[in-house]
């Protein structure tokens, strides 16, 4: 057997919000993958170790968890008042797929940190100290991100005093606006795709629940936790360890990506588990963080725990924190009722970390409700950067 060399591919780690990814610029990847397709897809699979049977990612740049099987790209942008594309991959961890379906809120922090980093932003634009505006397109699902990043002495500024929960250190504060986050183009149509703002969901050999179906960041299926049989404050290990459960929660997100149109027959969502969103709310109570603290009733307006990739996820996922600041701020959703119902334009909810605020700005046009913003506040800091190194047969 001819031993294969390997190659190496100049890449950067970043943590961003609650997330960590592999980070590249698209001209540095090799020509064959510089376009959508399979040779694309083998190489961040084999970048972040997938598809692993064991379900560890041993041997590759992953964590073996859907917060850490991540791949960005990143170049210049050609739309105008953009500075920055950026196109994200999640990578299945034991399957053989990277679905391109929906954004990375959380990396979509690190985006804008890395943009100014590889030189995407006119220098120009960058203060010597203050606050630099990052023009992001969202390739996903073509939408606009703006992230206001902090910079210090002419560089981005990653360390500081902000503290996210679902992350160790304190670091710098990033402030991401979500433009016009509803999903109002081919994949779902508007942003409750039924017309309704709570459904009666069938799933098959589960039950029957009330739903709120919404696109906004990215497609989600909400239900109340009591109808499901649970409180609201299960940490990961509730639900993860419960092989059951996850299969109950699977189907109730199979059903809402049918009634979404997301999809068109039940096997589809096999290939397409990154979207939709499955999460469970509840009023205000007492409970316990993963890291042992206790997070009051009064600290929250409402609970939300959410599945990503088939698991319940240990924080929450950025985009679903948009959708849940979208749904709480129109009376009537389940999100809304959760959090005692009325107008608001703000929401502080309970997740197994901790709590997490973020504001929307939501209107009725024409008899249809739209969301001109989602703001939210994450960090991001460079774990690593230089090469990344995968076999050249590997793609």
């Amino acid at each position: 057997m001819t031993p294969t060399p390997q190659i190496r591919i100049p890449a950067t780690y970043i943590r961003g919000g609650t997330s960590k990814g592999v980070f590249f610029r698209l001209d540095d990847l090799p020509e064959s993958c510089r376009v959508p397709g399979a040779a694309r897809n083998r190489l961040f699979q084999r970048v972040i170790g997938s598809p692993d049977p064991y379900a560890a990612q041993i041997d590759g740049m992953g964590g073996a968890t859907s917060s850490t099987s991540k791949c960005v790209i990143l170049s210049r942008s050609t739309r105008p008042d953009h500075d920055v594309d950026y196109l994200y991959g999640q990578v299945a961890i034991d399957k053989d797929f990277v679905d391109w379906s929906g954004n990375c809120g959380n990396l979509s922090t690190a985006a804008g940190a890395f943009a100014i980093h590889a030189g995407y932003v006119h220098p120009a634009r960058i203060p010597h100290n203050g606050v630099c505006t990052v023009r992001i397109w969202q390739a996903n699902i073509g939408k606009t991100i703006l992230a206001h990043v902090p910079i210090s002495n002419g560089q981005v500024q990653e360390t500081g005093d902000f503290e996210l929960d679902g992350v160790t250190f304190p670091a710098a504060e990033i402030v991401l606006e979500f433009l016009d986050p509803s999903d109002d183009g081919d994949d779902g149509g508007a942003m409750f795709p039924t017309g309704r703002l709570v459904d009666e969901l069938d799933v098959p050999g589960v039950g029957s629940f009330k739903a709120t179906l919404i696109n906004a960041g990215i497609p989600t299926v909400f239900v109340n936790a009591a109808d499901i049989g649970y409180t609201g404050t299960e940490l990961r290990e509730a639900i993860n360890a419960d092989p059951a459960a996850l299969a109950r929660f699977e189907a109730i997100r199979v059903a809402g990506a049918l009634r979404m149109g997301l999809i068109k027959t039940p096997d589809e969502a096999a290939t397409r588990q990154h979207t939709p969103k499955i999460a469970f709310v509840a009023p205000p109570r007492d409970y316990v963080t993963s890291s042992g603290r206790t997070v009051g009733a009064a600290d929250v307006d409402l609970l939300v725990r959410a599945l990503s990739m088939g698991k319940l996820h240990h924080a929450m996922m950025g985009t679903a924190a948009v959708a849940i600041g979208t749904a709480a701020a129109i009376p009537g959703t389940l999100v809304n009722l959760a959090a005692g119902g009325g107008e608001r334009n703000a929401v502080r909810f309970g997740h197994p970390s901790g709590v997490l605020r973020v504001g929307a700005e939501a209107r009725q046009v024409a008899g249809q409700w739209k969301v001109t913003k989602a703001v939210m506040s994450r960090s991001a800091r460079i774990l690593m950067e230089g090469w990344v190194r995968v076999p050249a047969d590997s793609f």
